[in-house]
């Protein structure tokens, strides 16, 4: 037999063991086959979509957090913003009781110098009106013996005197 022409029985018979192996394959191997290769495609599909909804997730939680980290800036700024207002209020606040006791202070100041000012003041006329009272009682007692001495004296007195 010769390899590049076979002979027609060769040829019939693989033909009818290729046909037989068909049959027995389509009948008992076939259907397994398309069966595994088809949920082989349904699980590449379902992993896929699964692949593509956790993706799809991510977008998602990513967007969500930056939405909270873009709220929690915003909230920090105005939490810093309130911490510096209420700080500026503060301070102000500072320093307007502080002016404020001051000037109490300066006015009490001003009126103890006063009343210190007038008390001294009234202290020294007083004394120098018993001064003078003792003086002119005991030059009063020397000096008038008469009535010409005491009308001179009076005299003189009253032309030394300056009114306040």
């Amino acid at each position: 037999m010769d390899l590049v022409n076979p002979g027609f029985g060769l040829v019939f018979w693989t033909a009818i063991t290729f046909l037989c192996l068909l049959f027995i394959l389509r009948k008992f191997a076939w259907k397994p086959i398309l069966g595994a290769v088809s949920d082989r495609e349904d699980s590449i599909k379902n992993a896929l979509a699964e692949a593509d909804k956790a993706r799809q997730e991510m977008e998602n939680l990513k967007s969500d957090n930056e939405k909270i980290l873009k709220e929690a800036r915003a909230e920090r700024d105005a939490m810093i913003k309130e911490a510096r207002e209420i700080k500026d209020t503060m301070i102000a606040e500072a320093k307007d009781e502080a002016k404020t006791q001051a000037t109490k202070l300066i006015e009490q100041a001003k009126t103890t110098i006063q009343n210190e000012k007038l008390a001294a003041i009234t202290d020294l006329k007083n004394q120098v009106a018993d001064l003078s009272i003792n003086i002119a009682e005991k030059v009063m007692k020397d000096e008038l013996s008469s009535k010409d001495k005491q009308v001179a004296l009076v005299e003189k007195m009253l032309g030394e005197i300056e009114l306040n």
